[in-house]
């Protein structure tokens, strides 16, 4: 449920409410009772969690690249891909 930031139009408390994207902007004040009303905010940010979208998920480093493994019989090996 998305939380919402409301003002109270008699003493000008700010509070949040945990309301549906459904339900009517309605709240009351948490210290006089008055009617809030619900304001227009820039929202929040897109948060990331676990070990590094970007910088340890799917960036590569330079030089990453992996040489094949080696055949440690390559003087004897013919067939094989690492040989």
């Amino acid at each position: 449920m998305p939380t919402y930031e409301y003002e109270c139009s008699k003493c000008k408390n700010r509070f949040d409410v945990f309301q549906k994207m459904t339900d009517k902007p309605n709240a009351k004040c948490p210290k006089c009772g008055a009617k809030g009303d619900r304001l227009i905010s820039h929202g929040s940010g897109v948060i990331f969690k676990g070990s590094g979208f970007y910088e340890t998920d799917y960036k590569k480093k330079k030089g990453d690249k992996k040489a094949p493994p080696s055949c440690p019989n390559s003087d004897k090996c013919k067939g094989c891909s690492a040989g």
